[in-house]
């Protein structure tokens, strides 16, 4: 997961992944994709860019960016997750801010999805915690490929949110060079797919 980006912050900027949060009729499904690149090379084909953290994993979180930054961001989230349990909002809140002026943060070339069972939230190192207004959140640079299929299946009748999330991955590891189809769903329910 690498960036071409001027700005360490900049979404446009960030080659190498795609992270689709969905939310629909009470459930909530991450998908990931498995690629990771290095230039114009693959370097891996399966990796793991969605987590569950948190109290008993009831929070999911999906990156994309530099890798060591990322794990670097889930680890203080999860610090901040400890000191306000069941307060997702409060803990993305105060990483931000840390994200935004902490002189080693602010250096960290990443971008985060994370959800509970009430609420998504898009993190940024410009201090930004946003809140999606149809419950769909995609980064990464197959991201506004998988968020504009994800708004085009969310009123299908009969898909439920980790169908959304599969079928709008999929169409964006068509369109994406830097999104394979080996995707991984974590569903809020303790199911991994």
């Amino acid at each position: 997961m690498q960036t071409h980006s001027s700005s360490p912050h900049d979404p446009v900027g960030w080659h190498g992944t795609t992270i689709l949060c969905v939310r629909r009729d009470g459930q909530v499904a991450m998908a990931g994709d498995g690629q990771v690149t290095l230039g114009q090379t693959v370097i891996k084909g399966n990796a793991r860019k969605v987590r569950r953290i948190g109290p008993k994993g009831t929070i999911l979180a999906g990156f994309a960016g530099a890798t060591a930054d990322a794990f670097t961001l889930l680890e203080r989230l999860e610090a901040k997750l400890e000191r306000y349990p069941d307060q997702l909002e409060r803990a993305c809140v105060d990483l931000a801010k840390d994200w935004r002026t902490d002189r080693y943060l602010r250096r960290l070339e990443a971008m985060m999805a994370v959800a509970d069972a009430h609420r998504s939230f898009t993190l940024t190192g410009n201090g930004d915690v946003l809140e999606p207004e149809d419950g769909i959140i995609a980064i990464g640079s197959g991201g506004n490929y998988a968020l504009s299929a994800a708004r085009a299946l969310i009123d299908i009748d009969g898909l439920s949110a980790e169908d959304v999330a599969r079928r709008a991955m999929k169409i964006a590891g068509d369109i994406c060079v830097y999104t394979n189809h080996s995707v991984r769903v974590e569903l809020l329910d303790g199911e991994t797919l």
